[in-house]
């Protein structure tokens, strides 16, 4: 997978320059219909995240249309939300978008964002043993189900040529798995960004393997069936918009950590390390995403993540970025 799976973030800047320039004539042509029909969008976040992105980067104001946010804990309650259709848009990993989707939830991706694989990555206490992904066989790894962390783990196993049963899968949420790795209760994590950067910087955490050439790293913005059908309007500004907040956070990374650190709670020096690593750049979903994708869920259906192999196809909205695709 390592070929198809790393689109090139930085060539796509250009095309979302171009998009944004589109989004000016888009939003003047649908001022209009805005402002007769009074729009709201409902909008899942999580503290920190895409509200508190488009206010830093000044993309929150004079909007056509009045969002309403609702901040939960977690991506799971997002998708949820969408499921009961209480929400428009939210946000998610790719394989919990998957797994939701695959079980019948009226949503679509219909744009994203990749960051680099190696934010990805199954850590190690300082004194532990294990120095490579071959030496995780007989050995306890944390990791949450039915998402990136079980992934990476499997992914991990399969490319080091462990068997599955040859380790222990431990279910645990990232806030309970770094405790139990640091009390020695499991032998390793596997896990993502902020997570990552807070581990190794102050528990002084080792990361022994990375999701490099192994996952997909995109977490999908989505958007229920019925929104696609009765706003899509609004929910192509709120993309484009967050497209654009997201290029902004790009060359302003300290000014980014400073002010997400504050509604965080999180250290400033993780937040500055973790957005250094990850480069988050907006995705273009084209047929090369569509088949990174597909080549994950087959995979995932493979590691019993997914219960069956799923057509991914359907499932990806490519109509939002078409325009910056060109």
């Amino acid at each position: 997978m390592a070929g198809p799976m790393r689109i090139r973030s930085h060539a796509r800047l250009a095309s979302f320059g171009f998009a944004a320039c589109l989004l000016a004539a888009v939003t003047l042509a649908s001022a209009a219909a805005f402002a007769a029909e009074a729009v709201v969008l409902r909008v899942g976040d999580q503290k920190g995240g895409n509200r508190a992105l488009l206010e830093i980067a000044g993309l929150a104001k004079d909007l056509p249309y009045r969002i309403e946010w609702s901040e939960f804990p977690a991506a799971a309650p997002i998708l949820e939300a969408l499921n009961a259709g209480a929400l428009d848009v939210g946000y998610t990993g790719d394989l919990s978008f998957l797994t939701a989707y695959a079980a019948g939830a009226p949503i679509k991706a219909i744009g994203g964002t990749r960051s680099d694989a190696r934010t990805q990555a199954i850590l190690v206490r300082e004194d532990s043993p294990i120095r490579s992904a071959a030496d995780l066989k007989g050995k306890r790894l944390a990791g949450t189900r039915g998402g990136w962390g079980q992934f990476l783990i499997s992914a991990t196993l399969e490319k080091a040529g462990i068997k599955p049963e040859d380790a222990t899968f431990a279910p645990l949420n990232p806030v309970d798995a770094k405790v139990a790795l640091m009390a020695g209760s499991v032998d390793a994590w596997a896990v993502w960004e902020p997570y990552v950067s807070f581990a190794t910087l102050k528990d002084r955490a080792r990361p022994i393997a990375d999701g490099t050439g192994l996952t997909p790293t995109i977490t999908f913005i989505v958007a229920s069936d019925s929104a696609i059908a009765t706003k899509r309007a609004a929910v192509q500004d709120l993309l484009d918009r967050l497209n654009r907040a997201r290029l902004w956070s790009l060359d302003h990374i300290a000014a980014y950590a400073r002010t997400t650190a504050g509604l965080t709670r999180l250290p400033e020096d993780v937040l500055f390390s973790a957005y250094t690593a990850q480069r988050t750049s907006p995705i273009v979903i084209d047929a090369a995403v569509v088949q990174e994708v597909q080549e994950a869920s087959d995979r995932a259906t493979r590691y019993g993540i997914l219960s069956k192999r799923l057509d991914v196809g359907p499932a990806l909205d490519r109509s939002f970025t078409a325009a910056a695709s060109n």
